[in-house]
């Protein structure tokens, strides 16, 4: 039996419960985790709260997209073969990273083989679990707008999960990042070589100080009115202003919607190579995960009720 997670209707946090379930037998082209650790994401709960529709057909619901944590058994494969994975062979024993991991709320969890990344030895389990999504989001961003050398990004919500990441990668990049976030978070980014914007009335004008070159590249990591506002008023080329928050205004304005939302690009061929890339640079230690907050995962309610709130500065994480 397996501790999970799961939401028996359509509401808030108050809909979850952590129930025993059986932890099954993996499938061919399945690995079974005893997770250490998994990621909370905005998407999990925007799945039960409605925002996503509310087809009843879909609960009983699990959650949850990325862990870490051990392989504990390993599906059948054709001939008797080892289950390979895009690293290799999967075996009993093995420390990894799951992403995507449907269900991965839980103690044990049977994912797809090809979700499977090694572990860098270096990574801490809570950090592993919230590196991916957040990371393979701010890499496509990257990516989509062609982000390089010299450029100036505007990077509005640059203190949620996608945005440190994706600071730290732009960086990397040699790009100048001027990123949005309230006053109390400004020494924080600081430190990760951005150059901190406060958002609210008047945020074209700080943009504009900050950036008297001006900007180059805009990523609306955040979804409100006054991010696109500000991106459409700054950068002149469309095609160098993406939002993973896809809204009906963002359609409209002809720029890049990235991610799961219907016609948007889902950036699948850019963001799995990435993970390797990503698992590389934390194990080296020239990215950085940071936990904002750990719960068990019997106090999941609470952990949602954070995340609402919107003022966590990096992951949350579930500890089973």
């Amino acid at each position: 039996m397996s501790a999970v997670v799961i939401a028996t209707a359509f509401g808030g946090p108050e809909v979850l419960s952590v129930v025993d379930q059986p932890a099954g037998e993996p499938a061919p082209g399945e690995a079974r985790i005893q997770v250490r650790a998994a990621g909370v994401n905005p998407v999990d709960w925007k799945q039960y709260s409605g925002q996503m529709g509310a087809d009843p057909a879909r609960l009983p619901m699990r959650l949850g997209a990325e862990a870490s944590g051990v392989v504990t058994a390993v599906g059948p494969d054709a001939g008797g073969l080892d289950a390979v994975g895009p690293a290799g062979p999967v075996r009993v024993g093995d420390e990894v990273i799951a992403f995507r991991a449907p269900g991965a709320y839980a103690a044990e969890v049977a994912v797809p083989v090809d979700s499977l990344v090694p572990k860098p030895a270096t990574l801490d389990w809570a950090p592993a679990s919230g590196l991916m999504l957040a990371g393979v989001t701010g890499w496509h961003a990257l990516a989509a707008t062609g982000v390089h050398q010299g450029d100036t990004v505007l990077m509005h919500g640059a203190a949620g999960g996608v945005g440190l990441i994706a600071i730290q990668l732009a960086v990397a990049r040699g790009a100048t990042v001027i990123a949005t976030a309230s006053p109390a978070r400004h020494e924080f980014l600081r430190e990760l070589g951005a150059i901190p914007v406060a958002y609210g009335d008047g945020l074209d004008g700080r943009v504009r100080a900050a950036a008297p070159g001006g900007v180059d590249v805009a990523l609306d990591l955040v979804g409100t009115g006054e991010a696109l506002d500000v991106s459409l008023d700054l950068v002149a080329d469309r095609a160098r202003i993406a939002t993973i928050v896809v809204t009906t205004r963002a359609r409209e304005a002809g720029i890049k919607l990235l991610g799961g939302a219907p016609g948007a690009d889902p950036g699948t061929e850019v963001r799995m190579p990435a993970r390797f890339d990503l698992a590389k640079l934390a194990g080296d230690g020239a990215l950085r995960v940071f936990v904002a907050r750990s719960y068990p995962l019997s106090q999941v309610a609470d952990a949602h009720r954070y995340s609402m709130a919107g003022h966590a500065t990096g992951k949350i994480v579930l500890i089973p």
